[in-house]
């Protein structure tokens, strides 16, 4: 039958893990892991991976601890410009559902004197006078002024940041 435990595995374990196998490693150790299967098992599979971990040390490449502290400045800059600029992104889109509707409620008084105006023009006449016009509907053309004036602002302001 096969031996599942042995006293001492873990002073094998130990002496492969702190590098003394088998140079360093007392007489007694190296004698004992001769003759049982089961030490001579846990000093080839732990030093299989201490080789490996030997070698990822090796080729693991660390950046400068100033670069890192600079990245990770950086970054925190940038979260905190984010989180800052959520509001101020919140309130440009309420401003511009504010200036459409705006605009449609505006649209929406004067549809009738908008339907009028696109029948006379596609009917080949315009009002009589530019004066009239501006006269009858001076909110509506300051409304539309507004909103030629803040969409692109509004767009611009938004995008901007990015």
């Amino acid at each position: 039958m096969k031996k599942v435990e042995c006293e001492f595995e873990a002073e094998t374990l130990s002496a492969v893990l702190q590098g003394r196998w088998p140079a360093r490693a007392p007489d007694e150790l190296r004698a004992h892991v001769a003759g049982c299967e089961l030490c001579r098992d846990v000093t080839a599979i732990a030093g299989a991976i201490e080789e490996a971990r030997q070698e990822s040390r090796q080729m693991a490449a660390v950046p400068d601890a100033g670069r890192v502290w600079w990245l990770a400045q950086l970054r925190a800059r940038r979260d905190a410009v984010e989180a800052a600029s959520r509001p101020i992104t919140a309130a440009q889109v309420v401003a511009f559902g504010c200036v459409v509707g705006l605009l449609g409620v505006f649209i929406g008084a004067t549809s009738g004197w908008v339907q009028g105006l696109v029948s006379q023009m596609f009917a080949g006449s315009w009002p009589a006078s530019v004066n009239d016009l501006a006269a009858h509907h001076v909110l509506l053309l300051l409304a539309g002024a507004a909103a030629l004036i803040a969409i692109p602002a509004l767009v611009w302001a938004a995008l901007a940041r990015d």
